[in-house]
């Protein structure tokens, strides 16, 4: 009898293992199932930085998109869901930013059998000039690259970021895409080859960026721009970056304040932003230390030696717009060092 109850009990006790077991391991398939997807947050960026035509950026910390990538029975890539787009962004994969930069890398890993489905979701304007394909580009490239498990740094996956980005703008460059995927100020010392460099970011500097309800697109803006540029001009714009650059490192307020002055492209695109002077010139009188057009504009930036100068710039240059009838919308931001992020 006493064995006869100690078989039951070891019966009873290896069901309620089995069922643990069981219980555990249909845990671990439900837990499984949600880590198929990866989302990547890549950031809004400021191209130019007025003084460095294509050849600089930084990065934000808000505003961004949100790109998921999910493993799928389905073989080869595809663009399931956007949102925040207003009808604008084509499904195709050849024909999105995202799409292709997360094709190319595809194509460079040797995996574009993979059954990969991508969601891309909006959460700056479109048309801003604070980097929105570029930051879908960077979000669906290191999205794909974290599912696949590659291993590969961001700066390896740099130039099919820029692939995507170069659909929307026409040309291959990294002045948004590479503070939106590594963070930070960065120099493109050349864009052909990718040979980009962290510049230091003084304590306490922070940037205000106003969008106004202008449209601009890439195309257009660069479109309009001269090819000839007078020696004078040339001259004035090479030692302003330089200014601006050892101004950066040395931590001199002053030297960036002096430096910050666009003489080539900010006034070949100042027409296509209504109230645009008058934007600036607000600006200025806050205390700002620059003020210039954010990438192709519409947007408008300001760099400034603290937040509260940030703030109130903010408002003077949304003021501005108002005078002009033109509605806009103020971001405030200090220097996003991290970049686009797993989340």
């Amino acid at each position: 009898m006493r064995r006869l109850f100690a078989t039951a009990r070891q019966i009873t006790a290896a069901l309620a293992i089995g069922f643990i077991q069981t219980e555990r391991k249909d845990h671990y398939s439900l837990k499984h199932s949600y880590t198929l997807g990866i989302k990547v947050f890549a950031p809004a960026s400021i191209g130019n930085i007025g003084v460095g035509f294509d050849i600089m950026g930084l990065a934000l910390e808000r505003p961004g998109d949100e790109v998921i990538a999910r493993k799928s029975n389905t073989p080869g890539l595809r663009i399931t869901k956007i949102t925040g787009h207003s009808g604008k962004l084509p499904y195709e994969v050849e024909k999105n930013t995202a799409g292709v930069a997360a094709q190319r890398f595809l194509e460079y890993i040797g995996e574009t059998e993979k059954g990969i489905e991508l969601e891309i979701h909006k959460k700056m304007p479109l048309g801003s000039g604070l980097g929105s394909s570029a930051a879908s580009a960077v979000g669906a490239v290191l999205a794909v690259s974290e599912l696949l498990r590659t291993g590969l740094s961001k700066r390896d996956l740099l130039p099919f970021a820029c692939q995507g980005e170069q659909l929307a703008s026409g040309s291959f460059h990294a002045d948004n895409v590479a503070p939106s995927l590594l963070g930070g100020i960065i120099l493109i010392r050349d864009n052909p080859t990718l040979d980009v460099h962290r510049l230091h970011v003084p304590r306490g500097m922070y940037v205000v960026v106003v969008y106004p309800q202008i449209q601009v697109l890439t195309r257009d803006a660069r479109a309009l721009l001269r090819p000839e540029v007078p020696m004078a001009d040339y001259v004035r714009q090479s030692a302003n970056l330089s200014g601006f650059i050892v101004g950066l490192f040395n931590g001199d307020i002053g030297l960036i304040g002096r430096s910050l002055r666009d003489d080539i492209i900010e006034p070949q695109r100042a027409g296509l932003i209504t109230g645009f002077y008058d934007v600036k010139e607000a600006a200025l009188a806050e205390g700002v230390l620059g003020c210039s057009i954010s990438g192709s504009g519409p947007s408008v930036f300001a760099i400034c030696p603290n937040s509260l100068v940030a703030e109130n710039a903010g408002q003077a240059m949304q003021r501005a717009f108002a005078r002009h009838r033109v509605e806009s919308q103020v971001y405030l931001s200090a220097v996003n060092q991290e970049g686009a992020q797993v989340q």
